[in-house]
């Protein structure tokens, strides 16, 4: 009996299941004619389907884990196999060396003596604030520094000075601030696993704006929020704690609802008693030919004895261990009140056809000020970039032909990347509801690749990876339909051979940045969302990898200047530009500004936390690592001359003038600081991460200082402010 049997047999067993009344397993026997994926379409493939009970949704976890065990003992299978006929050059893609799993705001009711006017968190959507760990209002400055909710009296700015500084449990990330309370998450001990390869999963802070080169994963740590009434600025007081067993992925916070996003790994339930080679080959695995002292027939009736034993295994867990827990304290006057059911029952939980994915994501939704409890809606599949307007939520997450089964691929051979799109609604009273799926080929870069418009989404997304000739580019138009979200219109095959490095979206119009040795930016007229088109084009050496709204008639962004070197191209240093659009059949270049050479970074180009225009008073603030070299041509020869906040004064008619600096390093210019320079364009380095205007002054943010200063005055800060006892 070989795997294939043994997958058979596990079918037989589904059937068994149906037939019981035990549950249903989505997709089979559901009252679909023929519901085979030839005859599924792509976007009913991506809709989810609301499960009855916990007991459904472990049923379909179950099945997961056993074909993706089966799958890995397939393939090691295959490779002994391989090697017992003498095919033993290379290493193959094997297992072998591993037994375990390898797969990869705030607004304040102010005090009399406060700024005019103060600058706020850069948020995608009007409206629609993001989590950061600094936050600001007229007259506050509110941080997340050294282990510890801080706060800083930040007017007037000569004076600026703690005035409360409370211990956070864990690694605090993020926060909201509104009125009088502040919403904190933080990272507590990693998820448990007796799966070493889980372990290696875990990433520094999985703190993911840009996903070139990444995923948006979570950082595979408990999360925990904390709330703090703040209405004495001096004396914070907890109100609250929420303890997850899974980890932060995102969040929103639209008037006083905050909307969480979470992760549960995959890896919380274990099975550290499967086995991915059979005992008696254990000491063979790297043999060949004679060496391997069995038959093929031998070896396939291991590998089937293996496969039944773990597939045992798995149908024997306890489900327990796999729902989410969630643990919500409040405290009052009078004592705490504990909640730890949210997700006892498995309310509102929705599974998917395909095997997707075998994390479960909830998107969680609290007042931030009455106390009042959760809702939730929980999706198995897998976690993605998140996209919020004041209307929905959506959840886009990247899929690899290559990671799953043919039969289960939402599109031909030919494509290689697709993007599930789901979407949820935001109700009265703060409740979430889900409200469809749909798919569109490609891979999505990061959330400004996403926009509501009305009842539409529009997507961009890129097929394939560079230096591949085939790579190309989609912006696609989901709509509502009977089938969750369908595809209503598109533009394929833009820009071919480069791929995606900046998207925004404005209303009708929409912006595109491609880059393999220029930077086309491409114009669309989105319109119709059955036929949108490009409109324009502009090409311009380097590339983009933020754009920002600066009016109605024109861009402002921030990316890396290239020389071309004919089949490629290097980077010669940060470029800002403003991009006139007034005529969207001809965008044109008006203004560019080239700051240092190679090795020049900032977070601003990827992390569009950090990228502060304020244009109230014209001013541009964002952290920088300036390099600099004799012959900007040389990679070795450049040092690092600068490390702090960059501030320009910057209009559409007169261009970028750069007020000037504020430095955190000392020395910046010595061979002690070489290495500041050899970072790769999406790992910047800067010490500083953010800032803040408060009328004509700009407070520089480290997470060990803030220093204060005159945007006209910048060699000369008027305060210093340490966050580090």
């Amino acid at each position: 009996m070989n795997i294939r049997c043994v997958q058979i047999a596990l079918a037989l067993f589904a059937v068994v299941y149906l037939l019981s009344g035990c549950g249903r397993v989505p997709g089979i026997g559901d009252g679909r004619p023929d519901a085979g994926p030839d005859n599924i379409s792509e976007q009913s493939r991506a809709q989810l389907i609301p499960a009855d009970d916990c007991s459904e949704v472990w049923a379909l976890t179950q099945e997961r884990y056993v074909n993706e065990m089966l799958q890995r003992l397939e393939s090691n299978q295959e490779w002994i196999i391989g090697r017992l006929d003498g095919d033993c050059g290379g290493d193959g893609d094997s297992d072998a060396d591993s037994d375990g799993d390898t797969d990869s705001d705030g607004d304040s009711d102010g005090d009399d003596d406060e700024a005019d006017d103060a600058s706020d968190t850069n948020n995608q959507v009007e409206g629609v604030y993001e989590a950061d760990f600094v936050k600001n209002d007229k007259s506050h400055i509110y941080i997340l520094a050294d282990e510890r909710f801080q706060i800083i009296d930040a007017w007037p700015p000569d004076q600026a000075h703690p005035i409360a500084s409370v211990p956070i449990e864990g690694m605090p990330k993020k926060m909201f601030v509104v009125k009088d309370r502040a919403f904190i998450y933080s990272s507590l001990a990693p998820v448990q696993s007796d799966d070493p390869a889980f372990n290696e999963q875990l990433y520094s802070n999985g703190e993911y704006t840009y996903g070139y080169d990444c995923d948006f994963v979570g950082d595979g740590r408990r999360l925990k929020i904390t709330v703090l009434d703040i209405t004495d600025r001096t004396q914070p007081r907890l109100i609250r704690e929420t303890y997850f067993s899974g980890s932060y992925l995102n969040a929103r916070r639209i008037d006083e609802t905050v909307y969480t996003v979470s992760v549960f790994p995959r890896l919380s339930v274990n099975f550290p008693f499967l086995h991915y080679w059979p005992e008696e080959l254990a000491d063979h695995i790297w043999a060949c030919g004679d060496g391997i002292p069995f038959t093929e027939e031998e070896i396939e009736e291991a590998f089937a004895d293996l496969a039944a034993k773990n597939t045992l295994l798995i149908q024997q867990t306890d489900f327990g261990d796999f729902i989410p827990k969630i643990e919500d304290i409040r405290y009052t006057d009078s004592g705490s009140q504990i909640d730890d059911s949210l997700l006892d029952e498995c309310p509102n939980f929705y599974v998917s056809p395909e095997g997707d994915g075998m994390n479960l994501i909830s998107l969680l939704a609290t007042d931030i000020d009455d106390q009042s409890g959760y809702t939730s809606a929980t999706i198995l599949g897998k976690p993605g970039a998140v996209y919020a307007s004041r209307e929905s939520l959506y959840l886009a997450s990247r899929h690899y032909q290559h990671q799953v089964d043919p039969d289960h691929w939402y599109f031909d051979e030919a494509v290689r990347d697709a993007t599930t799109v789901h979407k949820f609604g935001f109700e009265l009273a703060g409740a979430v509801s889900y409200r469809g799926s749909g798919v569109v080929k490609g891979r999505i870069l990061n959330q400004f690749s996403m926009d509501e418009q009305g009842d539409f989404m529009r997507i961009a997304t890129t097929t394939g990876r560079l230096p591949d000739a085939q790579v190309h580019n989609t912006l696609s138009i989901l709509g509502p339909s009977e089938e969750g979200l369908a595809v209503t219109g598109m533009i394929d095959d833009i820009a071919p051979t480069e791929d995606i490095r900046a998207v925004r979206f404005d209303g009708d119009v929409g912006f595109i940045v491609t880059f393999k040795k220029t930077d086309p930016l491409f114009v669309l007229d989105l319109s119709n969302p059955e036929a949108p088109a490009i409109t324009g084009e502009l090409k311009i050496p380097g590339f983009s990898t933020y754009i920002h709204l600066m009016d109605n008639k024109h861009l402002l962004t921030i990316g890396y200047d290239a020389n071309d070197q004919g089949d490629w191209a290097w980077f010669t240093g940060i470029q800002l530009q403003i991009v006139d659009i007034s005529d969207p059949t001809d965008p044109r270049l008006i203004h560019k500004e080239v700051i240092g050479t190679r090795g020049s970074s900032l977070d601003a180009a990827t992390d569009h936390l950090a990228f502060n225009y304020y244009a109230t008073r014209d001013l541009l603030a964002f952290p920088m690592v300036i390099c600099e070299g004799e012959n900007p041509d040389d990679i070795w020869d450049v040092l690092m001359t600068f490390s702090g906040l960059l501030v320009y004064d910057v209009t559409a008619e007169n261009g970028f003038n750069r007020l000037g600096g504020i430095s955190h390093v000392e020395g910046e210019t010595n061979d002690d600081n070489w290495g500041e320079c050899e970072h790769w364009w999406t790992d910047p380095n800067t010490k500083v991460k953010r800032s803040v205007f408060m009328e004509d002054y700009v407070y520089s943010i480290a997470k060990d200082l803030i220093n204060v200063a005159k945007a006209n005055d910048l060699a000369n800060p008027v305060a210093q402010i340490p966050l580090i006892d």
